[in-house]
């Protein structure tokens, strides 16, 4: 409650004017009976958080929005449509092609009366976004919107349109670099040199279902997010809308750089809900690097199957920590089975710079070219080892997967595994390495642990296998050594895993 003294001569009409102002924190100067300047009173908590928020995103939108393009491709829809906004929606023979068909429309080689018809195999059309990253011409898009494209088309934020060609694309980032020719004098907008941090506004820019130049704001919602898409997923995720025509646009911080491109959302509905996926600009200036000198992208390649290293994993090989990649495999002949990189490796390491997990190697060996010479530490036996190697080139038909390993519920209290076992060598179709899987209880503890039949057991604790009696005394070992877990090395389904089960004690 404020209290207004009374003030002579005032009306009543003034007097609840002198009141509210009160109430609302501000001081009134009383000239000729009416208040003539208002001056805030505001607590300086408020104030201050006033100015921390942003006015409004014009003056940015007007500064970097002349850089932002659309992109129309046209490629060749064969007999088959594709999810790209056709000339003609409707497959060949369907119900919708029939009922357009009894109302005239030509479609086919030729109409009821003799006229020609639509042909089937005809060019649809695809459209996106992307931004100029130079004043001559080249920009960045999204490689899903001009993969095998027959012509490609941009259209400034000014409505004119140039014909575009796709200097190089990368299908592992999603990333493509396009050139427009011409001019030397088109606005372009900066990668950004630092990543964003979670909180911090963005803007994105782009074409959603072909709207040309629309605008949506928001902030970094999480960063490291891996989406399944590749094995180099490293996305920003942002709230700002994203929809269908955005892929390939940028999304900027407040000092109008490009933090990431827009590559994918998640969305239930097929439209916006909040969460968008974008390429980190370190990500786009890698590979824009290498498609600009090269029109493709080069990586460094070790040759190892990889996974995460789990807590069951780490107390087996007497890690204090989960960090790392642990080697499933080498590959044979490649560059680490060439340096003696051995299953059941950890690789902590890679020239100093730690390794958080199994995804993050393959991101670190990734970004560096073949040829480099590199140092990995490991974690063998229960020390560390160092182990140099040069990088081989990564084949195209390979990638640095981190595989992750088929996960169950842990405890101390283990019953027997629930598994059959016969010799590999026994067992038609088989090699004659490890110990075969049967059966499977689907009760029992392995199951609980993704064995299933036609799983082979190479070793188990370290030690190779070719018995059960193998299989039996390993884990008779390892009850005796006071371990809580057995690693066991599998093969299934053509690829290397390991699986940490929990044991009781003998």
């Amino acid at each position: 409650m404020i209290n207004i003294p009374l003030v002579r001569g005032l009306s009543t009409r003034r007097l609840i004017l002198l009141a509210t102002v009160a109430n609302l924190g501000i001081a009134a100067v009383v000239v000729g009976g009416f208040p003539q300047s208002f001056v805030p009173t505001l607590p300086t908590a408020v104030a201050a958080e006033n100015a921390q928020r942003p006015a409004g995103f014009a003056d940015l939108v007007e500064k970097v929005k002349p850089a932002v393009i659309s992109v129309r491709v046209k490629m060749d829809a064969g007999t088959k449509m594709m999810g790209f906004e056709g000339d003609l929606p409707f497959p060949p023979n369907s119900q919708m092609e029939q009922f357009f068909r009894r109302f005239g429309m030509p479609y086919g080689d030729s109409t009821p009366d003799g006229g020609p018809r639509m042909p089937h195999n005809r060019s649809v059309t695809g459209q996106g976004s992307g931004f100029f990253i130079t004043a001559d011409g080249y920009a960045v898009t999204n490689h899903h919107v001009v993969d095998k494209a027959q012509t490609v088309e941009i259209t400034t934020d000014d409505g004119k349109t140039y014909s575009a060609k796709v200097i190089g694309s990368d299908s592992r980032t999603d990333i493509a670099l396009i050139k427009v020719e011409g001019r030397n004098d088109f606005p372009y907008v900066k990668l950004a040199d630092k990543a964003p941090r979670i909180g911090d506004w963005v803007l994105a820019v782009g074409n959603p279902f072909g709207l040309g130049g629309t605008v949506t704001a928001g902030i970094v919602s999480a960063g490291g997010r891996d989406i399944g898409a590749g094995p180099y997923d490293d996305f920003i995720q942002i709230d700002a809308p994203i929809n269908k025509g955005n892929s390939g646009g940028p999304t900027f911080d407040m000092d109008g750089d490009v933090i990431g491109v827009n590559t994918a959302i998640f969305s239930p509905s097929g439209g916006s809900v909040g969460i968008a996926f974008d390429v980190p600009a370190e990500t786009v200036k890698s590979v824009v690097g290498q498609l600009k000198d090269k029109g493709m992208v080069s990586r460094g390649w070790i040759g190892v199957q990889i996974q995460p290293v789990t807590a069951d994993i780490a107390e087996s090989l007497g890690m204090k920590g989960t960090e790392g990649a642990l080697v499933t495999e080498p590959q044979a002949d490649s560059p680490a089975a060439r340096a003696g990189v051995l299953s059941g490796d950890v690789i902590t390491a890679v020239n100093g710079h730690a390794v958080k997990d199994a995804r993050d190697l393959a991101k670190q060996i990734g970004a560096m070219a073949s040829g480099s010479n590199v140092k990995l530490t490991v974690w063998r036996k229960g020390e560390e080892k160092s182990i140099s190697l040069t990088l081989g080139e990564l084949p195209k038909e390979r990638e640095a997967r981190a595989t992750m390993p088929d996960s169950g519920p842990t405890g101390t209290d283990v019953p027997k595994l629930g598994l059959m076992l016969a010799p590999a060598g026994q067992v038609a179709g088989s090699s004659s390495e490890g110990v075969v899987v049967t059966e499977v209880d689907p009760n029992g503890l392995a199951a609980e642990h993704g064995f299933k039949t036609g799983d082979v057991i190479l070793d188990v604790g370290g030690k190779k296998v070719t018995t059960p009696a193998d299989v039996r005394n390993a884990i008779s070992d390892a009850h005796k050594n006071g371990k809580r877990t057995v690693l066991m090395r599998l093969k299934s389904d053509d690829a290397t895993k390991f699986v940490a089960i929990p044991i009781a004690r003998a």
